[in-house]
């Protein structure tokens, strides 16, 4: 099970709770560190000291094997599986060939230290800078806090004025820095999947690709390479689509915290000071205090920051009534009386502001009415007909013109076109008076008005009835099961949103069957679409980690359409079930080390100018007594293949050794299509790898977009 997830909201409360769960985070984040010090360590041992080759490698795989990640959330995706897993077989695969003497690469720095190095230093040495300004900030603001809550009400009005307003510039920075320290420590939890596996990785198939010895062990390792990096590519667009929606929730929390009230937690809940008579005086206490509305029950949690001081169980009492203490007959501010069943007499608490006395008053039914300015709510479109009109033109329009159109629905529009699009579509007067042809509107424009219309209708085209459910679904590691799931839930749409999902899904397989053209996998399509058709109906940061299992819902859509619109399923009142096998049909995290190993035979040439020079080389069987010749690797790993579709020889070429991943030896014919297919997909991820930078410089993104 992983960490549970940090809530913007809990850093305004700031309770026990929340600061346990940070320590837990911190704790995993020294780890963490730790770890990038051994890796480094033990990676500079492994270049420096050759002759000490083997033991290196030796302790270099049981520093990957120790390691195990903790993701935030309680289920991986099948591409954070393959993630989870990829230590495990890094290790493995070293200790296969640690008897074997290899030649470290003159990159191996560039490729393994300075990526690891600097994900350290501007990663967690800026979280940790965080940290040191959020608990400098703290201890200012409860330290002020203490001394302001104990000034008398008699002083100047412009004493307590000014007071008040040193104390709210307190709170805010200390809240700001609350925000920035969560926000910052679980990007670095989330980012380190790939940061960290991603230089390993590249350092690996550097290191088996650098010595003639293990060719063979490096065509092996190449379908995994790929596989894995696919797997990193999506786990990386993943995150940046949750780091979007996580970005838009911290402002909205910066703009009013009190807001965003989770749903199942109390009405209200934070810091009071409740006021106890003792023989010898009065003293002033401070609990943790969360209400009920419903049940009118009070719980009371006495805290005492000193360090070292007895914490006792918390105090649940039953509300009868509240009342507002006035100011002229008690010598302290912002105070009010409560009865309960459970306490006789009346108990005097102390909130921490007006504006916080207010809260608890209304929230307790307080005899004082309190009124709340009306929030105005953004302007919600419906499914409609016109809506049905507006995705049918764009559609079409897209199909005629534009569907070869590289990165198409990934490279956003002008915000500017975009809405002038939308308003000349939807306006009341004359709806749909449009003529999508005009050389204005231009195929970016009209993808983005089309995911601009999707995100902003009243409820999504999947409904929140049914999100859960579909999350669910995705979850589930048997795959028969997520098919049949996501299958009969499709039929428990209302007619029109099952229309309208039709609809689009039958236009991403259209867009995916020309992806030669415009590199847009059912993968990248998820990624797109999963939160544009899904949508939690709450804003927190446990919705925001569902995302990734969006973007599956909707691949599954994607590659299984003819299957799920062909009909409902057989009993679609009864939940879906497997058919019936032997042993289900699973996820397996992707492997290397479990693979049926086969006779050596060792590829040789005479240099690397040779091999350039003379396309016709060919694997040989080394000759008695001969030593093999070393082929210089290459400068950094290749990349994916390029997306031209290359001709397979009967024999495989040195260009394999040189590092050329483009085209696969007939050696490695035990993968068979799924390599090549994998190679395909491959080649369409290289967009994503430069589309934020084609597209940054784009004017007037549209808030949701993906980047």
């Amino acid at each position: 099970m992983g960490h549970p997830p940090l809530e913007f909201s809990d850093c305004y409360l700031d309770s026990p709770d929340f600061r346990e769960r940070l320590k837990c985070y911190e704790q995993e984040l020294e780890r963490t560190n730790k770890f990038i010090k051994d890796v480094i360590k033990d990676g500079n041992a492994l270049i420096s000291a050759m002759r000490n080759y083997s033991s290196a490698v030796q302790k270099f795989s049981q520093t990957l094997q120790s390691f195990q990640f903790d993701f935030i959330g309680d289920t991986l995706t099948d591409d954070e599986i393959n993630i989870a897993e990829s230590f495990k077989e890094f290790a493995e695969l070293l200790n296969e060939v640690e008897n074997e003497r290899m030649m470290m690469v003159h990159n191996a720095s560039d490729l393994l230290i300075k990526p690891l190095e600097n994900f350290r230093k501007e990663q967690i040495g800026f979280t940790k800078e965080r940290k040191k300004k959020f608990e400098k900030d703290g201890e200012r603001f409860y330290s002020l806090l203490d001394r302001h809550l104990h000034l008398s009400s008699k002083k100047k009005e412009s004493q307590l004025q000014e007071a008040d307003l040193q104390v709210d510039k307190e709170r805010h920075n200390f809240f700001e820095s609350s925000l920035d320290y969560v926000y910052q420590i679980q990007e670095v939890q989330e980012s380190k999947k790939f940061n960290i596996v991603e230089p390993v990785l590249a350092f690996l198939h550097s290191l088996f690709i650098s010595n003639s010895l293990t060719v063979e062990l490096t065509q092996d390792f190449l379908p995994y390479k790929q596989q894995l990096q696919l797997s990193l590519q999506n786990t990386r667009n993943h995150f940046s689509s949750t780091r979007e929606e996580m970005e838009e929730l911290k402002k909205r929390m910066k703009e009013a915290p009190q807001t965003c009230k989770l749903p199942g937690q109390p009405t209200i809940e934070g810091y009071l000071y409740t006021q106890e008579k003792w023989a010898l005086g009065i003293s002033w206490v401070k609990y943790y205090c969360q209400y009920e509305k419903e049940t009118k029950t009070l719980t009371m949690t006495p805290m005492d920051q000193k360090p070292g001081a007895k914490q006792q169980g918390p105090l649940d009492l039953t509300l009868k009534y509240c009342v507002r203490r006035k100011t002229e007959s008690i010598d302290k501010r912002f105070c009010f009386d409560i009865e309960t069943n459970e306490r006789p007499g009346t108990i005097t608490l102390q909130a921490l502001s007006e504006a916080n006395r207010r809260l608890w008053m209304e929230a307790m039914d307080g005899k004082e009415p309190i009124y709340h300015s009306p929030i105005t709510k953004q302007e919600e479109m419906e499914l409609n007909e016109v809506g049905f009109k507006f995705v049918r033109k764009c559609i079409n329009i897209i199909e005629t013109k534009g569907i070869k159109t590289e990165g198409l629905y990934r490279t956003v529009g002008s915000n500017i076109q975009v809405q002038k699009l939308l308003n000349a579509f939807f306006d009341p007067k004359c709806p749909g008076d449009v003529d999508f042809h005009n050389s204005d509107w231009d195929i970016k424009t009209i993808t983005s008005s089309l995911k601009f219309y999707l995100r902003n209708l009243s409820e999504p085209v999947m409904t929140y009835r049914l999100h859960k459910e579909l999350v669910s679904a995705a979850k589930s590691d048997n795959l028969d099961y997520r098919l049949g799931a996501i299958h009969s839930l499709v039929y428990k749409l209302p007619e029109k949103n099952r229309e309208m999902l039709e609809l689009l899904i039958r236009h991403l397989v259209n867009v995916c069957e020309h992806s030669k053209e415009n590199l847009m996998t059912p993968s990248n399509m998820g990624v797109i679409f999963g939160p544009t058709l899904m949508r939690a109906q709450e804003d927190t940061v446990a919705a925001m980690m569902n995302i990734k299992f969006q973007n599956i819902v909707v691949e599954i859509l994607i590659e299984h359409f003819v299957k799920i619109y062909s009909g409902p399923p057989e009993e679609s009142t009864a939940p879906p079930v497997p058919p019936p096998r032997v042993t289900a049909r699973r996820h397996k995290p992707i492997t290397i080390s479990k693979r049926l190993l086969r006779e050596r035979t060792v590829v040789y040439t005479s240099s690397l100018d040779e091999s350039e020079g003379d396309s016709d080389n060919f694997s040989k069987v080394r000759p008695p007594g001969e030593k093999p010749t070393i082929i210089r690797p290459p400068v950094r790993p290749p990349d994916p293949p390029c997306r031209a579709t290359t001709t397979q020889k009967p024999e495989p070429k040195p260009d394999v050794m040189a590092g050329n991943a483009g085209e696969i030896p007939s050696s490695v014919a035990v993968h068979g299509t799924w390599l090549a297919s994998v190679c395909r997909v491959a080649s369409r991820t290289r967009f994503f790898e430069t589309a934020s930078r084609k597209t940054g410089s784009s004017q007037g993104r549209l808030p949701g977009d993906e980047s």
